[in-house]
């Protein structure tokens, strides 16, 4: 059987990478899932998707599609596509903050927008969460600058800064930025018992727990966190839980097909932690110590739509996040993780009501494009 050939882009954004596509490059909707499927090499039994695109881990199986917008108050349209790499699955149920980065340079270089001058404002609605964000970065020659001095933990080199201002966060996938209406809840979970958490819906749903509930510190890496099935397995337990309790999903069995949404992550005071470079963080240098698993695995930095959540929950008195925090947050909070320290800025307040509204969010990432050209894909797909 011939393969399917369709033009292309691979990238790196942030701490992920991905294939980017033009949505006008792409056959009707029913037909994504296996392409995308057969593009990153999945399922794979192995977990290494090396008949794909994919590189076994959840940070690169992703797909991102870009299209013009018909919106005013948006540029191009993204969808993102989270791609399962041992099931059958694509997940369209949340964005990716680290690929975010990279669609406003794949759009001015690929011609979906054509601005002027030395810098460039995307105007991004990402599908998944009906949510606008804006793009800003250095222009060269009219192309997306990649030459800069900013370096991001867990990417060698520096690149040019992509400022990513995610514009009324609140409520991504379930319509409201504390779904439950509680800043903490206790939540029951089956074969575990009960857990104190927050959930937390900004940029991506999440569940947060503390590090010392669940037998933790908070500084483990990644490698000795593989090896902890038992906590994994009880961290998917509350995910699941609270993917009921946040009403994304109403029952056990629909939680384990979608194990992007909520995210799951623990957290502690700052401490004294070493990152995957061998390098020790300090605890001064940072206001929180924060690790999420993303899709099942550990992951190597934060999710940076996490991240932004739980900036938004350090901003809401009374969440597990604030509890850990040595003192009250003033815009910007800085997360100590595996890689190193992300910086995540948060706008939160609260109404004459006394209801928390989070206004925005924003960081700092670097994106490049790796190369480009056709991706070739083995069918059978539906005709």
């Amino acid at each position: 059987m011939p393969l399917l050939a369709l033009p292309a882009v691979f990238m790196r954004g942030g701490t992920s990478r991905a294939v980017m596509f033009h949505r006008k490059d792409l056959p009707d909707r029913e037909m994504w899932d296996p392409i995308f499927l057969a593009a990153m090499g999945s399922p794979d039994p192995n977990g290494r998707q090396l008949n794909g695109m994919g590189g076994g881990i959840s940070s690169l199986s992703k797909i991102c599609i870009l299209a013009p917008s018909e919106r005013s108050d948006a540029d191009v349209d993204y969808t993102f596509a989270q791609i399962q790499i041992r099931e059958p699955a694509v997940d369209y149920r949340g964005n990716c903050g680290n690929m975010s980065s990279a669609v406003g340079p794949f759009a001015v270089d690929e011609g979906l927008v054509r601005p002027n001058g030395d810098t460039a404002v995307v105007r991004i609605f990402n599908t998944n969460t009906s949510k606008i964000i804006r793009s800003t970065f250095p222009l060269a020659d009219l192309h997306a600058a990649t030459d800069g001095d900013l370096a991001i933990p867990g990417v060698a080199g520096t690149g040019a800064p992509i400022r990513l201002d995610f514009l009324s966060p609140g409520g991504s996938a379930t319509g409201r930025l504390l779904p439950t209406g509680n800043v903490r809840d206790w939540l029951e979970v089956p074969g575990h018992g009960s857990i104190e958490v927050s959930m937390v819906d900004a940029a991506k749903p999440c569940v947060i727990v503390r590090a010392r509930d669940i037998g933790l510190t908070g500084t483990e890496l990644p490698e000795a966190l593989d090896a902890n099935t038992a906590v994994l397995a009880k961290l998917e337990a509350i995910r699941r839980a609270a993917a009921i309790a946040m009403g994304l999903v109403r029952t056990q069995e629909e939680a384990s097909q979608s194990r992007g949404a909520p995210g799951v992550g623990f957290i502690a005071p700052p401490m004294d932690a070493p990152t995957l470079s061998g390098e020790t963080i300090r605890a001064g240098q940072v206001d929180l110590t924060a690790r999420f698993i993303s899709n099942g695995q550990p992951h190597r930095a934060l999710p940076v739509t996490s991240s932004l959540c739980t900036a938004v929950a350090a901003h809401i008195t009374g969440t597990l996040v604030a509890e850990a925090l040595q003192a009250e947050p003033a815009g910007s909070i800085r997360l100590g993780m595996p890689s190193g320290i992300l910086t995540v800025g948060a706008d939160v307040t609260r109404d004459a009501a006394g209801a928390w509204i989070a206004h925005s969010g924003a960081f700092y990432r670097t994106a490049r494009r790796l190369f480009d050209g056709r991706i070739y894909v083995p069918g059978p797909f539906p005709s």
